[in-house]
């Protein structure tokens, strides 16, 4: 019969996604007793990491330099804040957060991963171009390094060390354990306490039952919430909306499942915790309805390169230097300002095939499955077997082998939006018109040409520059692209060790952040824009931090 659970331990850590089974594998590791509770079932331990691309921000790396990038920590840093713009008194931690994770993404963090047999595939993506100046947003060089297994491949060395420690007693895994609060003796967090939610068969990602069979009560000498943030909650994400962005969207999808809902962040708060920066976010506008969803509101994002020609809902083009992967925040705002949720790719064949991935470990079987012949086929012809899915089932495309078929598509699709196929039309043939030489003054021409310097993006990301109404290049595509809900950049305030903070900048004994819940550090390191890879690092690096910081704690 086995051992009944323990209802103390040394600490206790609320939520199972990455930055938990980080925290906790580095306390079972150096002999704590950890109690890891989450709401949902055994099957979704790892969390929104398990669903990720896998891409990592690291900076001057072997991959760089074989590709002949030369990128420094001084690089990296100018363009972190060109990108965070840090500008409000509480930014003091979130800024040393951002400065002690670039030393990281600059030091030790690629041989950390290694040593936990994480590896990377050779080639460097570009995100977050930036085209602005160079001490503006984005990244300077590519940093983006795929992990070879993609987000399941992050996770499993976390999770095995995890349940060792399960298998040596020292971590009790407590799913279907909701925490409903935090228990405060003095001044200080004690414990949890919570419902026994009834057992539930929800695959990963499916929405499990809130049914209650229980109640449980829970104490430690440290508590880490790591519960993530409010991207599955969409009510809460309108209600959190800057009004630096515009009106809130009407309509959207959810990049993360539903049980992101930000229930966390607000049971911190209701024992002290001072959250900042809810009004920093991170959505995409390249979201694409799931044809095959796992969660309510599924939405898939493309990660495009840079060569399709984008439309606002109206047929208008977008301006410079609002190109696919460019500037994703700078795009949201523009496009939310038009009046209306969606916009538009027109693009062809022939970029679909070179430039079209879509996020998620499940989109990528090749390089999850860690498939040498099946990820061979992307430098053949044809798009990627899940891409081509999508054009094929996707209600969002529009294929036609002309541009008379295309347009009567894209009216079809328009929905309430005032689509002028007369300007698309113009649009395309302006835009066409610029390919007569070598030379342009369309400022994406110029930027696919200069993309095509760096020998990833000309061996495996950016299409040879081409008329879209060439027939060889055909047939026609054009996508609708909804706003797709990701990241919280907000969230609770932390020291550089991980400690909760109040709203006077104390500590909260016994009460510590890590990943999105704090904001990825600090309650908000990236400031108003991420450059992308820094998200899973976020979770590495601060369940890491806190993780280490609380066994030093406790000596």
């Amino acid at each position: 019969m086995p051992a009944p659970t323990p209802t103390s331990a040394d600490v206790i850590i609320v939520g199972a996604g990455l930055a938990g089974l980080v925290a906790a594998a580095e306390l079972s590791d150096a002999g704590r007793r950890v109690l890891l509770v989450d709401q949902e079932p055994r099957s979704c331990l790892g969390g929104q990491a398990h669903w990720s691309f896998g891409g990592l921000f690291l900076v001057d790396t072997p991959e760089q330099r074989r590709m002949g990038i030369r990128d420094s920590h001084a690089l990296a840093w100018q363009d972190w804040q060109g990108s965070a713009a840090f500008d409000r008194p509480d930014d003091g931690w979130a800024k040393r957060w951002a400065e002690a994770y670039v030393d990281f993404a600059a030091g030790d963090k690629r041989a950390w991963l290694n040593a936990l047999g994480i590896g990377f595939f050779p080639v460097v993506g570009w995100a977050e171009r930036g085209g602005y100046t160079a001490n503006g947003h984005g990244n300077s060089v590519p940093r983006f390094h795929i992990v070879w297994g993609t987000g399941p491949a992050i996770v499993e060395p976390f999770l095995r060390r995890v349940l060792a420690g399960v298998s040596d007693g020292r971590v009790h895994l407590l799913p279907r354990h909701r925490v409903d609060e935090l228990v405060r003796t003095g001044d200080s967090v004690t414990g949890v306490r919570g419902s026994i939610l009834s057992p539930s068969d929800a695959a990963r990602g499916e929405a499990s039952s809130r049914d209650v069979d229980g109640a449980f009560e829970l104490t430690a000498e440290a508590v880490v919430i790591t519960t993530g943030g409010i991207g599955g909650n969409l009510d809460l994400v309108r209600e959190n909306w800057p009004e630096r962005l515009g009106t809130p969207p009407r309509s959207m999808l959810s990049g993360v499942p539903a049980h992101v809902d930000g229930r966390g962040l607000g049971i911190a708060q209701d024992a002290g915790a001072h959250l900042v920066h809810g009004d920093r976010m991170w959505h995409y506008t390249e979201g694409i309805t799931n044809w095959d969803p796992v969660w309510p509101a599924h939405g898939i994002r493309i990660l495009p390169g840079p060569s399709s020609l984008w439309l606002d809902a109206t047929g208008t083009r977008l301006p410079a230097p609002l190109f696919p992967g460019f500037d994703t925040l700078g795009t949201l705002k523009h496009i939310v300002s038009t009046g209306y949720d969606h916009s538009w790719f027109v693009l062809t064949q022939k970029i679909i095939e070179k430039e079209f991935a879509l996020s998620g470990s499940e989109q990528n079987p090749d390089l999850t499955g860690k498939d040498v012949k099946l990820l061979l086929k992307r430098l053949g012809a044809g798009a990627p077997g899940p891409v081509e899915a999508f054009k094929q089932h996707g209600e969002d495309f529009v294929v036609s082998p002309n541009l008379s078929g295309l347009l009567e598509g894209m009216r079809t699709l328009s929905g309430d939006a005032p689509l002028d196929v007369a300007r698309v039309e113009q649009e395309i043939r302006w835009r066409d018109a610029q390919l007569d030489n070598d030379f342009s003054k369309d400022a994406q021409i110029t930027a696919v040409r200069g993309a095509r310097a760096s020998r990833g993006d000309k061996l495996l990301r950016v299409a040879t520059p081409h008329k879209l109404l060439d027939p060889k290049a055909g047939p026609l595509i054009a996508v609708k692209l909804h706003i797709l809900t990701r990241k919280s950049l907000g969230g609770i305030h932390t020291d550089l060790s991980g400690r909760a903070l109040d709203a006077s900048g104390t500590p909260i004994a016994g009460l510590y952040a890590a990943g999105e819940a704090s904001g990825f550090g600090g309650g908000g390191m990236h400031g108003y824009r991420a450059l992308e890879g820094t998200f899973l690092g976020g979770c590495l690096f601060t369940g890491r931090t806190v993780g280490r910081a609380i066994d030093v704690q406790l000596l």
